[in-house]
């Protein structure tokens, strides 16, 4: 009986820029700089510690074309690791990394193949009777279908497809657009897909697997991101497991606080929420946002000072982790106070019906106004950044939490409640 393993993994988005966290002074920029490298690391810890055959990489190895030569050449570096210890390793580019977005080239180790962007290539492996075929992009927006140009499988062979798509998947752009009705008819035995970022076993027969990112980015990408270990037993695939490779695990914690009567009480319901993030996180650094929701009469002690609430918030996961790193991301405050005090028919009840109806469209053109006029001193709009609050709203846009924000100041500060 011939058996062996393979790996198979995906956006790996080396060097994928940050946005936002220097503006954080508590925030740990360095570690989540590093995250990306670090993860492709872990995998190359596990590929060796399982002596994995070969490993797959479907695409956006990297996040555009490079700030320096590091990038490339961390890649390079690790893939040398693999070859070194003769784990053969076959790659394509996505839409990231499309030969019309990296200007930069550097050999790769002999033993590790990108395949090529004009057409599809395969590699053939005798002794383990194996033939991966793919292509890469060779601009960022492929709209043609690149699958239906795929090799009819080879006879005898354990038959891979590597490709770059979203395969009909939402919330991404469609590049190389196909179906999984057309990728189970080609008559291979494992399409392993990259592009999407949300870990997915389509289907078993044929197997059709995004094993997601390799670590999330931002709080967007929570959860546990990693790779897919693929098992081969007598010429099919006879099981697949993930494993986490992540090292810093991102989380979005809502805590419902409806009917809390005060501050302590919201606090007292926060504790197990954070507490089963932390596990969730395994003794990885946590990045944490939390939202707090509800209507509770703590709503208006919690709106009151927005910073203070923060500095509460971290101390408390501060103190529940025990040690864990933990960084509070962001607290979105989405409580609501009773509404009894909007039923008055005096002046300060129309106010408070008029705040928590006040729509977008028609306070962005003041705001934005104010917004400008606010930025145009000292130099403020170059110090804060193009994704700062202010300076989109500057640019004409009003996020919707920015104005929840400000609806729930007001209102507590009117005493609603």
């Amino acid at each position: 009986m011939t058996a062996f393993r393979f790996l198979h993994a995906a956006d790996l988005h080396l060097d994928s820029p940050l946005r936002g966290l220097a503006r954080d002074p508590d925030a740990p920029v360095e570690r989540i700089r590093r995250a990306t490298r670090d993860a492709l690391s872990n995998l190359v810890d596990l590929a060796l510690q399982e002596r994995v055959a070969f490993v797959l990489l479907a695409g956006d190895l990297y996040d555009g074309d490079w700030r320096d030569w590091g990038t490339g050449q961390f890649l390079i570096g690790q893939l040398a690791r693999l070859t070194a210890a003769g784990i053969r390793v076959v790659a394509i580019s996505g839409n990231h990394d499309a030969a019309s977005q990296i200007t930069r080239h550097l050999r790769w180790p002999a033993g590790a193949v990108l395949l090529p962007v004009d057409r599809p290539a395969t590699v053939e492996w005798d002794d383990l009777g194996v033939a991966v075929h793919g292509q890469g992009f060779h601009r960022r927006d492929v709209a043609e279908n690149l699958a239906v140009a795929y090799p009819a499988p080879l006879p005898g062979r354990l038959n891979i497809g590597l490709l770059h798509t979203a395969a009909g998947r939402g919330g991404h752009e469609n590049y190389a657009p196909c179906t999984v009705e057309q990728l189970s008819a080609h008559g291979y035995d494992y399409w392993a897909l990259g592009h999407v970022h949300a870990r997915e076993v389509i289907a078993e027969r044929p197997w059709i697997v995004f094993p997601g990112n390799l670590q999330g980015r931002d709080v967007n990408e929570a959860g546990a991101k990693g790779a897919s270990i693929v098992t081969v037993r007598d010429g099919a695939i006879a099981g697949l497991e993930h494993r986490a490779l992540d090292v810093v695990r991102w989380a979005r914690v809502e805590i419902d606080l409806a009917g809390a009567a005060d501050e302590e009480e919201a606090l007292s319901r926060l504790r197990p929420a954070l507490a089963e993030a932390l596990a969730d996180a395994q003794g990885r650094l946590l990045a944490l946002r939390l939202v707090l929701a509800g209507t509770c009469a703590a709503h208006a002690a919690l709106s009151a000072d927005p910073a203070a609430l923060r500095e509460k918030l971290r101390a408390e996961a501060m103190a529940t982790a025990a040690g864990q790193e933990v960084w509070l991301e962001d607290v979105r405050l989405a409580t609501r106070a009773p509404a009894a005090a909007r039923a008055r028919d005096d002046a300060l009840g129309t106010l408070l019906r008029g705040i928590a109806e006040a729509a977008a469209p028609d306070l962005l053109a003041p705001l934005q106004a104010y917004a400008n006029a606010m930025l145009n001193r000292a130099a403020l709009r170059a110090r804060l950044g193009p994704d700062h609050p202010a300076v989109r709203l500057a640019a004409g846009e009003l996020p919707p939490d920015l104005l929840d924000r400000a609806r729930a100041l007001l209102l507590a500060r009117l005493g609603e409640g």
